[in-house]
C-alpha cells in the first residue's frame, strides 16, 4: 500500500509539475505577445482557431513518423513536427504557436498513447516550445526575411541549450526511474553507436547535442522554403 501511495503521489506531482511548466510558456508566450510582437497579422478569432486546429493535426501526424539515426540510441529518433508548428506561429504569433505544441501532444496521445508514461511527451513539448517561442517572437517584433533567420538561429540555440540539459538533469534520470535501469545501462546503449559514449555528460555531447542541432536546422530551413509559399495559398484572405 505505502509504494501505490508513493507511487500516486510521484505521479500527482509529475503531473503538476507539467501543467505548471505549460501555464509558464502559456504566460510567457502571451507577455511577449503583448509587449514586444507588434508587427503580427489580425485575424479573426474563428480563423485563428481554424488554423491553429490544422497546423496542430499536420503536426500530430508528423509526430507519429519517427526517424532513426546512426549516431543515437534507439530511443533518440527525429521527428518533424515542429514545422507545423513554426509554421502557425510565424504567421498567428508566439501564443498561437505554443497552443498548437500543446493540442499536437494532445492529438498524438489520442491516437497512439504513450509509451513513456507521458515523460516523452512532455519532453517533447517543452523542446518543442524552446524552439518556436525564440524563434516566433524575434521574428514578430517585425517581419522579415532577415528576423526570421535570426529567430530560427536563435531558436536552433535555445533547442540545442535547453534540450541537451533537459535531458542531462531531468530526463535520462526520469526514464531510468520508469524502467527500472540504470543511468549506466543507458549510457551503455550510446555506446554501442559510438565508442566515446562513456558518461552521462558525453551521451549528451555526442549524441543530444547534435540531434537538436540537426533537428533545429531541418526545421528552421524547412520552415524557410515553405512560409510564404503557404502564405500565398492560404492566408491571403486573413
Amino acid at each position: 500500500m505505502s509504494e501505490l501511495l508513493a507511487s500516486a503521489k510521484e505521479n500527482a506531482i509529475f503531473l503538476l509539475t507539467c501543467l505548471a511548466i505549460a501555464a509558464g510558456l502559456v504566460i510567457v508566450s502571451v507577455l511577449a505577445q503583448k509587449f514586444l510582437c507588434k508587427d503580427r497579422k489580425q485575424v479573426s478569432h474563428a480563423r485563428r482557431v481554424s488554423f491553429v486546429a490544422i497546423f496542430s493535426a499536420s503536426a500530430a501526424v508528423l509526430m507519429l513518423f519517427e526517424i532513426p539515426l546512426f549516431f543515437t540510441p534507439s530511443f533518440y529518433q527525429l521527428d518533424l513536427s515542429e514545422i507545423p508548428v513554426l509554421l502557425c506561429s510565424f504567421y498567428l504569433g508566439p501564443v498561437a504557436g505554443v497552443v498548437s505544441e500543446f493540442v499536437k501532444i494532445v492529438l498524438k496521445l489520442l491516437i497512439k498513447g504513450t509509451s513513456t508514461a507521458f515523460v516523452g511527451d512532455f519532453a517533447n513539448f517543452c523542446v518543442g516550445c524552446s524552439l518556436v517561442l525564440p524563434a516566433s517572437i524575434i521574428y514578430h517584433v517585425h517581419r522579415t526575411k532577415r528576423n526570421a533567420i535570426i529567430g530560427m538561429t536563435v531558436g536552433t540555440l535555445f533547442l540545442t541549450v535547453f534540450g541537451s540539459a533537459f535531458n542531462a538533469v531531468y530526463l535520462l534520470p526520469r526514464f531510468a526511474d520508469l524502467y527500472g535501469i540504470s543511468l549506466e545501462a543507458i549510457v551503455a546503449m550510446g555506446t554501442e553507436v559510438n565508442a566515446s559514449i562513456t558518461s552521462i555528460n558525453t551521451l549528451v555531447l555526442f549524441a543530444v547535442v547534435p540531434f537538436n542541432v540537426l533537428k533545429g536546422i531541418i526545421v528552421s530551413v524547412a520552415t524557410f522554403l515553405l512560409y510564404k509559399r503557404l502564405e500565398k495559398l492560404f492566408f491571403l484572405k486573413a
